[in-house]
């Protein structure tokens, strides 16, 4: 006989719960947020099901501004208390973990702050969904790269792992703010051909965040390679462009039909 599949509230009482107290609090304010409906239309946007880029991962079924939200409310979260929510199986408490991690991050001084970048690191292989990424690439790794040696951005964009791939790219954003767009280039150019949709989209916006900085930068970069970009990527980076210049470049390519339809 196949095991009984476990409802809702029974699956939340025997996930991973924090032993200390501020973490304790926070799981708490957690789960009290838990919404049944609301994680099963989750669990659909983000792809979770059986072969699906994010299958097996659980949500609670809570919005990003409440889980922001409860990270403020419980600002003594330890570095270490932080690092353990990364262990639970929902995504939410991940999230909340992430966002311990870069409070922690952006007020250490350059020591806590490679403490920080390692145990983000080290742990990576718990930061598995596109949110999870975005919430916290630019802030971490983006910006400790960005101080120093970028030898592991390239590791990451050469890994088999979707999410290293997308870490790589999203850490990207901390040099396109600070005027640096190289390795953004150099990026988007390795993953042309990328499997993976979500990485299309990552590229294509890290090259609209250029864009939107220097538009001719963007532009001479297209021209040597809008016609090899995926459809998506090429959508995302010409995105605030003029209908006029956007047609232009997806005419080159084949694909004006496709985006007028």
């Amino acid at each position: 006989m196949a095991p009984r599949k476990k409802n809702f509230s029974q699956e939340m009482k025997d996930s991973t719960k924090p032993v200390s107290g501020n973490a304790a609090r926070a799981h708490a304010a957690l789960m009290a947020l838990a919404n049944p409906e609301k994680a099963a239309f989750l669990a659909g946007f983000f792809k979770t099901g059986k072969g699906q880029y994010a299958e097996g991962d659980r949500f609670l079924g809570i919005t990003v501004p409440a889980v922001r939200q409860i990270a403020r409310q419980h600002q003594g979260l330890s570095l270490a208390e932080g690092t353990g929510f990364l262990e639970s199986i929902y995504n939410e408490e991940r999230f909340l973990g992430l966002l311990v991690l870069v409070r922690h991050y952006e007020k250490g001084d350059a020591s806590s702050r490679e403490t920080v970048y390692r145990h983000y690191m080290d742990n990576r292989h718990r930061i598995n969904n596109w949110n999870l990424v975005d919430c916290s690439a630019p802030q971490i790794p983006g910006d400790f790269w960005l101080r120093g040696d970028r030898a592991p951005l390239w590791k990451l964009a050469r890994s088999a792992s979707l999410w290293d791939r997308r870490i790589a790219v999203l850490a990207s954003l901390t040099f396109i703010r600070a005027g640096d767009y190289g390795d953004t280039f150099k990026l988007t150019e390795q993953l042309l051909g990328d499997t993976q949709d979500l990485m299309h989209k990552a590229c294509g916006w890290m090259l609209r965040e250029v864009g939107k900085r220097e538009q001719g930068v963007l532009e001479e970069f297209l021209g040597k390679h809008c016609r090899r970009m995926p459809r998506t990527m090429l959508r995302y980076a010409i995105e605030h462009f003029s209908p006029e210049l956007r047609a232009e470049y997806l005419k080159k390519t084949g694909n004006l039909k496709i985006y007028q339809s």
